[in-house]
């Protein structure tokens, strides 16, 4: 099974219009178009996201009690969150056959358009949701995707972070390599970067390219007694951890978190070869359900995908 094209990160919202607000105004996201499935029992709403090459961010919301969405939401304790990330394959019955060979069976889907399933090994639990469809395939809302933005803006209600790109989606799990085996095996995913295994007392982590994809994907493990990602696993399994964007200019971000009363914590800084680099962290409860990092770089490829990541409850 090949993965060619990431085509967008989703999160489930339990008021979609709050949400589209927070991700237009703080992250500065463009509204390309919404949707209302009642068939579905979704709701929808699909975003822009500047100098990302093609993906999009988008907001899903329950229409109706017996909806999967609220199902979603009652499954996690009610609490918002990412929900699927949606891609593209060759074959989508190909896709299918390789899946089910694998152990692993579609949660949803419709035949011949799109199908959700976990991609993780089956035997560790359910993982981060994946909607996979076919080349040009049509997606749950009936339309196909929307061309990206080309750069940075503000919201009409103030600055925006200046996001510049979607760079990665990070899954905890308790042993990297066995996930990137996996990954490579299933997907063809590439690994690019790792940290060594004894560089940091409670984590490891390490990067996978998803070829013809601007997105990476990157696994962290625990080390140690007491390490953090050991505890998220004990609460989430193998879920998606964080998900990083890229800003173009560290002080307009830091600016428009402060004008949106966003706090961010976890901050890091440092230089690589002469050039400087910055990291933090805005928390779920200020993002809609997600654990959010931003990164600024001086110059491309300085700033390594950060190994310093802190603790959240």
């Amino acid at each position: 099974m090949q993965i060619y094209r990431i085509d967008h990160v989703a999160q489930v919202a339990t008021d979609l219009d709050a949400q589209v607000t927070l991700m237009e105004g703080l992250f500065g996201f463009r509204r390309a178009r919404t949707w209302d499935n009642p068939a579905e029992g979704a709701r929808g709403a699909r975003l822009e996201i500047p100098g990302s090459r093609g993906q999009v961010w988008e907001v899903v919301a329950p229409a109706g009690d017996g909806s999967a969405l609220q199902t979603f939401l009652d499954d996690h304790g009610g609490r918002p969150g990412l929900h699927h990330v949606g891609a593209e394959v060759p074959d989508l019955e190909a896709a299918r056959a390789e899946l089910e060979v694998r152990g692993i069976k579609p949660t949803a889907g419709e035949r011949g358009r799109w199908l959700e399933a976990s991609l993780s090994p089956p035997e560790r639990g359910p993982g981060v949701l994946w909607r996979l469809r076919g080349p040009g395939g049509l997606d749950m809302c009936g339309d196909t995707a929307d061309a990206a933005a080309t750069g940075p803006w503000d919201a009409p209600d103030g600055p925006s972070l200046g996001i510049v790109a979607l760079d990665h989606v990070c899954q905890a799990f308790p042993d990297r390599d066995e996930l990137a085996r996996w990954y490579r095996d299933l997907a063809g995913f590439v690994q690019v970067w790792r940290t060594a295994d004894d560089e940091h007392p409670d984590m490891a982590d390490l990067v996978l390219n998803i070829p013809g994809s601007a997105i990476c994907w990157e696994v962290i493990s625990p080390r140690g007694e007491d390490s953090f990602i050991e505890r998220f696993w004990d609460r989430n399994g193998a879920a998606a951890h964080h998900v990083t964007f890229e800003v173009a200019d560290w002080d307009r971000a830091m600016d428009a978190c402060r004008h949106h009363d966003t706090p961010t914590f976890g901050e890091n800084e440092g230089a690589t070869d002469g050039a400087a680099w910055r990291d933090a962290f805005v928390h779920p409860k200020h993002t809609g359900g997600v654990l959010v990092q931003l990164f600024w770089e001086e110059r491309p490829g300085v700033w390594v995908r950060s190994d310093k990541i802190p603790p959240w409850t």
